[in-house]
């Protein structure tokens, strides 16, 4: 929904923030698409932003790293711009060829993970079918935070945790697969340069430190997707630790010292921000989206949705609310499945309704729970982010 500038000084303390907003696009059923040039006029905005309020710390930067949404599939030609919209994570308009690529033998082996429609390689598959034009047209293939990172540094690198969800990697051995790769009719080459989040991934490029007041010859890292930088800041980089994040999606993540995949429970297993690691979550798709759904219906904001329940924690009400409102991943794995109420009557109000979502949601990270309980990755201690 947005991008988020935030510059920290030399303790890792906040010293200023910038955010702008950026539209989504939803032109059929299940879809979801953003402009990469809205990411570019939003990062050109926040930095211009800092300059003006922050010159003095912004001066001082001497590293750069980008965390962003995963699997999004950004297509770029010959000359490296965007041939088409990103079709973002939570689209699911490839499901059939998600399931095709399931299907395939050694698929779920070799990445660590099922074929989820929300993962990048699908969704290729589904423009080589539908926009065979814009197909041909492929050079390269990034992820929205790669994409940043060819704007800021000119090169096309990734790091291993957003490229871990692309069904196109070896997870275990933290590099593309060309087996991989040729079942979803790509190549190597059309893939980014890989290094670790925490490794270099280029230099801020002049004309952009002279614009905005940065020193020539800041370092670009690797970055990370959004749950393994989340991960790095929270400090869940060992067995035992982990979080619950609590946004759009949802997601309960445990991190392992080691590579144990887990795909049959629909668990998502990738590569960290950190060199040696993994970490292993469940998503719900739709966590505090089906509250921010109520809310667009009954035209009352969250917050007020919320303050009318009270502070009391009670017993689950009658009322159950199905939390599947763009399908779901964990522990089902069916971009088909749709929310329901069930247990309505006449009697029923908002505030029941309110309670049922709520309550509906949680549940949805008990799912996760037991599926990392049953995969021996259960954290001792979990952190609640958003």
């Amino acid at each position: 929904s947005g991008l988020r500038a935030l510059l920290l000084d030399d303790e890792g303390q906040p010293a200023g923030s910038a955010e702008r907003p950026c539209a989504v696009a939803h032109p059929h059923p299940g879809w979801s698409e953003q402009d990469p040039a809205d990411w570019i006029a939003a990062l050109e905005g926040a930095m211009a932003e800092l300059a003006d309020r922050f010159p003095k710390a912004l001066a001082r930067v001497r590293g750069i790293a980008v965390s962003g949404q995963m699997h999004g599939a950004t297509l770029l030609d010959a000359g490296l711009a965007p041939i088409r919209p990103c079709i973002l994570w939570n689209d699911t308009r490839s499901h059939a060829e998600a399931a095709r690529l399931d299907a395939l033998p050694g698929m779920r082996e070799i990445s660590g993970n099922i074929v989820f429609p929300g993962f990048t390689a699908p969704k290729l598959d589904w423009v080589r079918h539908h926009e065979p034009e814009a197909f041909a047209r492929i050079a390269k293939v990034l992820l929205p935070a790669g994409f940043l990172n060819l704007y800021l540094t000119g090169r096309a690198v990734a790091d291993m945790s957003d490229s871990a969800g692309t069904s196109w990697f070896d997870t275990g051995r933290r590099d593309w697969s060309d087996a991989l790769l040729e079942a979803g009719h790509m190549r190597r080459d059309q893939m980014p340069e890989l290094v670790e989040g925490s490794a270099p991934a280029g230099r801020l490029r002049p004309e952009l430190a002279a614009r905005w007041g940065i020193a020539s010859g800041a370092v670009v890292a690797g970055g990370a997707g959004d749950n393994a930088a989340a991960a790095c800041g929270t400090g869940a980089l060992a067995e035992g630790q982990g979080f619950v994040s609590l946004g759009t999606s949802g997601v309960l993540l445990a991190a392992r010292d080691g590579y144990r995949p887990e795909a049959g429970k629909a668990l998502h297993t990738f590569c960290h921000a950190v060199p040696g690691r993994w970490y292993q979550m469940g998503v719900m798709l739709s966590a505090t989206d089906s509250l921010n759904w109520l809310s667009r219906i009954t035209g009352q904001g969250p917050a007020e949705l919320t303050a009318a329940l009270g502070e009391t924690l009670r017993p689950p009400g009658r009322v159950r609310f199905l939390p599947y409102l763009s399908g779901e991943r964990t522990p089902h794995n069916d971009a088909a499945i749709r929310a329901a109420f069930t247990g309505l009557g006449a009697e029923t109000g908002r505030d029941d309704l309110v309670r049922a979502v709520l309550e509906g949601v949680a549940f949805g990270l008990r799912d996760s729970a037991e599926a990392l309980r049953g995969a021996g990755a259960a954290p001792a201690r979990l952190l609640a982010i958003e």
